[in-house]
């Protein structure tokens, strides 16, 4: 947990770089073209989605159920179609939360819909995951942003400004395992053939 910190300080300096920038705009800006927390978060949560559905659409849908055997003590770990599902059950359950419902769809506890094998649902889950975190920022301004709200884990309330960091930086955490499992079945990942 403690590796996180550092991460989610580094996004919290991005989005009040981004706020600054959106309050004081350069000089010949209209007043129209200033951003707001919800352009700049949607912007973010963009950036986040374009990595990892490129990752997951590149492996192919022989090897979507892949998980590295050797060398080393891989029991247990995720495959990569199970990486894929969690990051979307994530996204789904801060969205909820950022906007005070219940996730509209089966979170399967964070690993997604246990029937759920074939890579073409798995690839609208993740895809829809992401438009529903879009929805879940659309409205966020400086006072929403820091109003308290019940965490979808645990009992002390945290801001939205909190849960939209977390899903900004965790799809980040299970896209470096996607990344690892491409190479390891020779893809280069969409963002490094460039």
């Amino acid at each position: 947990m403690k590796r996180l910190f550092p991460i989610a300080s580094l996004m919290l300096a991005m989005a009040l770089s981004s706020a600054a920038f959106a309050a004081n705009p350069p000089a010949g800006k209209a007043a129209a073209d200033k951003p707001t927390f919800a352009m700049v978060y949607d912007k973010l949560i963009s950036a986040t989605e374009k990595e990892v559905v490129e990752a997951a659409d590149a492996m192919p849908e022989d090897k979507f159920n892949f998980a590295p055997t050797t060398p080393g003590d891989f029991k247990g770990v995720r495959t990569f179609a199970t990486q894929a599902k969690h990051i979307a059950a994530v996204n789904y359950v801060v969205a909820a939360a950022l906007m005070g419902e219940k996730p509209p769809v089966d979170t399967g506890e964070e690993s997604g819909p246990a029937n759920m094998t074939s890579k073409a649902d798995i690839m609208k889950y993740l895809k829809d995951s992401f438009a529903y975190a879009h929805k879940s920022v659309a409205n966020l301004d400086a006072t929403s942003l820091l109003e308290q709200v019940k965490p979808p884990w645990g009992d002390h309330p945290t801001t939205r400004l909190s849960l939209v960091t977390i899903m900004i930086y965790h799809p980040y955490d299970h896209y470096g395992q996607m990344v690892e499992y491409l190479r390891m079945n020779s893809i280069i990942p969409p963002a490094s053939r460039k």
